[in-house]
């Protein structure tokens, strides 16, 4: 633990270092230096916030609206509002017909600071485009076509691919569904391929967990595979009340199962794919969900 404690704190010294050189190489106009020691800043620390905000803003301003908006998003997410982050990022999305996102980026500057006038007078001209933009893009038919994208049609990276298959993450719709945490939760499934998706998703104004409260919720709708007939009430129980090993609980945490409806509806390859899950884990799983009459989905049914 104190190892891990040390390299953390030489890995932040480090970030501090290179973003402070960066900064110094922009204030001098050397832009090009500076993108490298942000960079340079992230691969140290990458919760940087300072380094991935300077950063995003010189890509910005290059035209690789892509990698601007994973960098805003990244810095968006985590706590206290960045309003010069969601304000920079709702204009790359607005400025790439993405209008859904920029209203949710306005609306989170305005809820922090009801005066904020750009983001009032953004917020306006949104609004008007959003109406626009969706009377026709929200029809069903239009909708469902883009999200039966299927993840092959994608430019990803042969580990990113092959974790996505493990996963049964077949398209696009799939992908939105899923939570950042549920990703880095598998087996050989890091940073590098996490950012690559963000990005990915990001050029078409989207992100990760967009659609999770939909995956709730058809998740509820599914039905297992039961061995016989199971009630309602049996579905609906929690996995908390499984006699289940620390590991196997701790892996059902990371992939966001929480009743036995939502674990039969997973495959062997999902468990088997989340880190520290072994045939062990799945042995035992599989013999509690068969004293409920239920059992693991299979792909092919």
């Amino acid at each position: 633990m104190a190892t891990d404690l040390n390299v953390s704190t030489i890995n932040e010294r480090a970030s501090e270092e290179f973003f402070k050189r960066g900064h110094d190489a922009e204030k001098e106009g050397n832009h090009e230096k500076a993108l490298d020691f942000y960079e340079r800043a992230l691969n140290e620390n990458p919760d940087h916030e300072q380094a991935a905000f300077r950063l995003a803003v010189l890509v910005d301003r290059r035209g690789e609206d892509a990698r601007a908006i994973e960098l805003y998003e990244r810095i968006s997410t985590s706590a206290p509002v960045h309003l010069n982050a969601l304000m920079n990022l709702a204009v790359l999305y607005e400025d790439n017909n993405h209008y859904e996102e920029a209203h949710r980026c306005l609306d989170a500057i305005l809820r922090t600071n009801p005066n904020h006038e750009r983001a009032r007078l953004y917020m306006k001209d949104v609004e008007s485009a959003r109406g626009q933009y969706f009377e026709d893009d929200s029809k069903p038919d239009k909708r469902n076509a883009v999200m039966d994208i299927p993840i092959s049609d994608f430019e990803l990276s042969v580990r990113s691919r092959n974790c996505l298959k493990k996963m049964n993450i077949r398209s696009l719709g799939d992908l939105l569904k899923t939570t950042e945490q549920e990703l880095l939760s598998y087996k050989n499934f890091g940073e590098t391929s996490l950012n690559e998706i963000k990005t990915l998703l990001a050029a078409k104004g989207m992100r990760l967990g967009q659609n999770a409260d939909e995956s709730k919720t058809s998740a509820a709708r599914r039905a297992p595979v039961p061995a016989g007939n199971v009630p309602n009430e049996v579905l609906a129980k929690s996995v908390s009340d499984l006699e289940l090993s620390v590991r196997s609980r701790k892996a059902l945490q990371r992939l966001n199962i929480n009743t036995l409806n939502e674990l039969a509806i997973r495959t062997e390859d999902e468990l088997l794919g989340c880190k520290n899950f072994g045939q062990t884990s799945l042995n035992e799983i599989k013999q509690q969900l068969a004293s409920f009459g239920l059992s693991l989905r299979k792909l092919d049914e």
